[in-house]
């Protein structure tokens, strides 16, 4: 029913944001990971789902078109509702749950809070062949197979560094970075900003 919101930024908290559009103030539940990614409070977009209860019709927004795809992906899965998809959206990104759907990794999505085996077992069958890279949003895929920054970040999250803290780091070590650089200067470079 609703593609996007598009407005200013009121209210930002982990969980949910308020956008106002137009004066009426739209009230998104989010993922961590879109928490993140708003950083303009003037012109904050959202790409949005709509849920129906029973009792209650409620906003789920996203950062990205990919996040969205994923989420409606994961709350088709039988056992996984919008909360238990969220919780996968935040502590994974879409790459990854994408990478882990594909290459039949129960552990990674094991570790997400609240995730048991069967779940786990059941989101690789039921999603196999829909992270397709012909079927999917492209941007789905942006990075899944940077190597170098993956086994950065694994080194980093082992050494205690929190999972967004540590992408973060990595990512402006990327970004300001002329050349290749190794997994060794990758880690050393985002300690010196953790």
């Amino acid at each position: 029913m609703y593609e996007y919101f598009s407005g200013k930024l009121v209210e930002k908290t982990p969980t949910y944001a308020v956008i106002d559009c137009g004066g009426v103030g739209y009230l998104l539940h989010i993922s961590l990971n879109t928490y993140t990614q708003i950083t303009n409070p003037e012109r904050c977009i959202l790409y949005a789902h709509m849920a129906v209860r029973e009792d209650a019709h409620v906003l789920y927004g996203f950062a990205s078109r990919a996040e969205r795809e994923t989420f409606r992906l994961l709350i088709n899965v039988s056992g996984v509702g919008a909360g238990t998809a969220r919780m996968i959206l935040s502590s994974l990104s879409t790459g990854e749950i994408a990478e882990a759907v594909m290459s039949n990794n129960v552990h990674t999505l094991k570790n997400v809070k609240g995730i048991g085996e069967k779940t786990a077992q059941r989101i690789i069958v039921d999603l196999k062949g829909k992270f397709d890279r012909d079927t999917v949003s492209p941007e789905l895929f942006a990075g899944l197979h940077n190597t170098v920054r993956g086994e950065a970040l694994t080194a980093l999250t082992l050494l205690g560094f929190p999972k967004i803290n540590a992408e973060k780091a990595l990512d402006k070590v990327i970004k300001s970075g002329e050349q290749e650089l190794s997994v060794e200067d990758m880690i050393k470079q985002s300690l010196k900003m953790l």
